[in-house]
């Protein structure tokens, strides 16, 4: 079964000192085969990388995503339609944008587990009146 990985997931597994580093290396070995990721996670990935650990990490970074590590999947106009009508219809949360085309990305794809230490992911809930919730490994 394939498993989303945002990009908090990426950053820790590049960033040795991140507390989260060897959980995130961990995950990702334990679901291998079955990544999968957004463009817009990787931009968003490639940009944390390259403010905290360098252009030149953040390029690895992501050169080992896109060649082979993760399905890519690209994010549609109709992803970036549901991420306003998220945001919308949740005015109290201040979701981040690519969380919000991922989700929808994932609900499009049928992808319920996700690779995540970003709480908003065990936060939202989607399908018949939000009583859906993906399963979120941390």
């Amino acid at each position: 079964m394939t498993v989303f990985v945002d990009t908090s997931v990426w950053y820790a597994a590049a960033d040795r000192d991140d507390r989260s580093h060897e959980r995130a290396a961990a995950l990702l070995e334990q679901h291998a085969g079955r990544l999968l990721t957004t463009d817009h996670v990787l931009v968003e990935t490639w940009y944390l990388a390259a403010n905290r650990l360098g252009v030149r990490v953040a390029e690895q970074l992501v050169d080992g995503i896109r060649t082979g590590i993760a399905r890519i999947e690209s994010t549609l106009l109709s992803d970036l339609e549901v991420a306003a009508a998220t945001r919308a219809a949740l005015p109290d949360q201040d979701f981040s944008i690519v969380d919000r085309t991922s989700w929808s990305v994932m609900v499009r794809l049928g992808v319920h587990e996700a690779l995540s230490f970003d709480r908003d992911y065990s936060i939202y809930r989607f399908g018949h009146q939000r009583r859906q919730a993906f399963t979120v490994h941390s």
